[in-house]
């Protein structure tokens, strides 16, 4: 089956690559970012029926409604929307400015979770409960666990992780729409170099044995990013072929590259341990003594 995409930040990375990947297949893409120049090279080498460029900044509502509106005029149907715009900021807390935060919050999280939205409307009124549709969110690594240097970029993604959870608990099973969180680990992209915004460490964190000064210097060198993004993004069609077959098991969380995995089960795991250690504290804390579940999460 053809599946129309809809794809963000498609300039470079993750974006471009999925893509290069689902054109390759056969597949319908809405490619938008905020400069359509960049995709110059690809508009010349793919079919026109087959690629349609969109001018898109996600910080702005009316742009993402006009990207899905062009869509659906060319190709009448949008089947999978990658959302996948973002960028990073690598400095301490204390050392990033707060209009900086704000400003890679605007596209991290509220530029996401307006996509999100504006796909859902899509898929359920747009393509019906017939045809539905698949949401993909691309997280991080950072959606699961905090990072040295990473505090805003990480709590950008520990947001989208909580609305995107929350959203798939929202929808009508009947809906047939799939919601999926990419966690992704570390590809050699350009998230890595010209996308990330650097500040330099305030004198108080310029101690080299300071683990924000250890991460700085892995995520300097470009050569210590160990993962394929076009491997990744090939996977990442590939796997998306399940979106209509019956019985197919989708997961909500993706995480992706085996290091990224380890790391996570890791994190996870010392949560839950935590949690065993202290919980003796919650004894005692209920105004009766028959505790009432909620429900909430399963």
């Amino acid at each position: 089956m053809i599946y129309t995409w809809l794809v963000t930040g498609a300039s470079s990375g993750f974006g471009r690559a999925v893509t290069e990947a689902a054109l390759k297949r056969g597949d319908n893409v809405i490619a938008t970012l905020r400069k359509p120049s960049d995709l110059d090279d690809l508009v010349a080498s793919a079919p026109s029926a087959k690629l349609l460029v969109v001018k898109c900044d996600v910080s702005s509502e009316s742009d993402i409604a006009n990207a899905f509106a062009l869509g659906l005029a060319k190709y009448k149907t949008i089947d999978l929307v990658f959302n996948n715009a973002g960028y990073g900021i690598s400095a301490e807390a204390e050392g990033t400015p707060n209009d900086a935060a704000r400003k890679m919050f605007d596209v991290n999280f509220w530029g996401a979770a307006n996509v999100s939205r504006e796909a859902v409307r899509v898929f359920r009124e747009v393509n019906g409960k017939e045809k539905g549709g698949w949401l993909l969110n691309v997280s991080s690594g950072a959606g699961l666990m905090g990072l040295p240097t990473s505090a805003y970029y990480c709590a950008s993604k520990f947001a989208l992780e909580g609305f995107t959870e929350s959203l798939a608990m929202e929808l009508d099973p009947t809906w047939n729409i799939k919601v999926t969180l990419l966690e992704l680990g570390a590809f050699r992209t350009k998230a890595h170099s010209s996308n990330y915004v650097r500040f330099p460490a305030i004198p108080a964190y310029a101690n080299e044995n300071l683990p924000s000064q250890f991460i700085r210097r892995v995520f300097e060198d470009i050569n210590n990013i160990p993962g394929d993004v076009y491997k990744a993004a090939d996977r990442i069609v590939e796997v998306t072929q399940l979106k209509d077959k019956e019985g197919a098991k989708i997961p909500l969380h993706w995480c992706i590259a085996k290091d990224n995995i380890a790391n996570c089960k890791k994190r996870l795991l010392g949560v839950v341990a935590e949690f065993d250690e202290f919980e003796s504290w919650s004894d005692n804390l209920l105004l009766t003594d028959e505790p009432k579940a909620l429900g909430i999460g399963k």
